[in-house]
């Protein structure tokens, strides 16, 4: 199956998801993450705001607002990569050109100064690979992890487990994720 149609699948069946369902899904994940060294040991969480019948990570972000930790967002840097914008509990939200809320006004932070990336994802393999929405934000701001694994942050996808597809294809490019988390499992690398 081409990437354009499995995205159009996969993004078709989570949505298909009924509401309690995701609910209850959010909140065994934030659960899931919340017992990982790697969110237990973060200062800096980036997450995401869910749309078209994405995991949401409403409950890990009130978890870690919580443990004090800083809780960023996304902030679009023209066609190319992204940067986090700090996102208090009450902060001002704009809309980016995809109609994505952004931190309005906030400190800003280079990929490379998030301890964990909790990431968007349309589908995703056992082996970790990752199928996004096919705007290759995500691959270009961490390409630096493809030279060195070990480097900050962690980037971990957030799905339910009926995006899971028997194998991805991989392109050079591509990031792979240290973990997938949904309502059933965690997928490591």
């Amino acid at each position: 199956m081409q990437p354009t149609d499995l995205r159009r699948a996969l993004r078709a069946r989570r949505r298909e998801l009924d509401a309690g369902f995701r609910a209850e899904a959010a909140a065994r994940v934030a659960s899931r993450i919340a017992s990982q060294p790697a969110f237990t040991s973060a200062q800096r969480v980036a997450v995401y705001i869910a749309f078209d019948g994405e995991l949401d990570p409403a409950p890990l972000v009130d978890i870690a607002r919580a443990c004090g930790k800083d809780v960023l967002l996304p902030v679009l840097q023209g066609d190319q990569a992204m940067h986090f914008g700090l996102w208090p509990a009450a902060a001002e939200l704009s809309s980016n050109r995809f109609g994505i809320p952004e931190p309005h006004a906030t400190e800003r932070f280079a990929a490379r100064d998030v301890d964990l990336v909790l990431t968007p994802l349309v589908g995703f393999d056992v082996q970790c690979g990752r199928l996004g929405m096919g705007g290759g934000f995500y691959d270009r701001t961490f390409a630096f992890l493809l030279d060195d694994a070990e480097a900050r942050p962690r980037l971990f996808g957030l799905a339910y487990d009926c995006q899971r597809v028997e194998q991805l294809p991989r392109q050079p490019w591509d990031v792979p994720l240290a973990a997938v988390v949904t309502e059933a499992a965690v997928y490591c690398a």
